[in-house]
């Protein structure tokens, strides 16, 4: 199997200014994803593809193999990841005249996953032939139990109505919080699907604290403690 990892950051950030290359911990946001990357020595090329020149410096300064320029019609607030993902992907493909089996796209903004989560996320599609894979935390709350929509009519309703009645959001179904840290894809089903849900999409859950992804001035410092926390340990 060959593989390559995408790491595609863009250089505008609403929440967190310039989020993926401020420090957190001693390092570039994007760094501690690079570096995880690297130790999971499970891909042929790591990759990043970005908009901005500073942040594709300060990747190839922490191991990046291949930097993409990003276009800027891919870079817009609204653009959506996949096709970021496959201009990635191409571009590397054409340059080093290989294919990749497998891809894997790492968020940059969700730092606290473990090696062992890539490894183990790649080795659940291909030990399961599986398609594609995504990876979620166990939800706090339940669409079967409390969590709510308002309708037209302005009346609350449960989200998902269950068959029977639930009275612990402990017996409703499980459901997961995806939290966007680990994509994995076969080649054909990253260019052939247009969403990340398809017939066959494997789960590997993580847990909650693996999880957090960095949005807010609070989810950095939320984040920051913890890594703090980890490395005292």
């Amino acid at each position: 199997m060959t593989r390559i990892c995408t790491i595609c950051v863009r250089g505008g950030s609403k929440g967190v200014k310039n989020k993926n290359i401020r420090f957190l911990a001693g390092k570039p946001l994007l760094a501690h994803t690079l570096e995880q990357a690297k130790n999971c020595h499970l891909f042929q090329r790591i990759a990043v593809s970005s908009d901005s020149d500073a942040i594709l410096e300060i990747a190839a300064e922490w191991g990046a193999q291949e930097l993409v320029v990003r276009p800027p019609e891919l870079a817009l607030d609204t653009s959506p990841k996949l096709p970021a993902i496959r201009h990635c992907v191409e571009t590397v493909e054409k340059r080093t005249g290989s294919s990749f089996d497998i891809i894997v796209d790492l968020d940059a903004t969700s730092p606290l996953r473990w090696t062992e989560d890539i490894r183990g996320a790649v080795d659940l599609l291909e030990t399961q032939g599986l398609s594609n894979v995504i990876t979620a935390a166990p939800a706090r709350r339940s669409p079967y139990f409390n969590l709510v929509e308002l309708g037209d009519d302005g009346v609350v309703r449960l989200s998902k109505p269950p068959e029977k009645n639930v009275v612990r959001r402990q017996d409703s179904p499980p459901c997961f919080d995806m939290n966007a840290s680990i994509y994995v894809w076969t080649h054909a089903a990253l260019f052939n699907t247009p969403t990340v849900f398809n017939s066959d999409t494997g789960l590997f859950v993580m847990p909650e604290n693996r999880s957090l992804d960095i949005d807010t001035e609070l989810d950095f410092e939320i984040v920051e403690m913890l890594m703090k926390k980890r490395k005292a340990l």
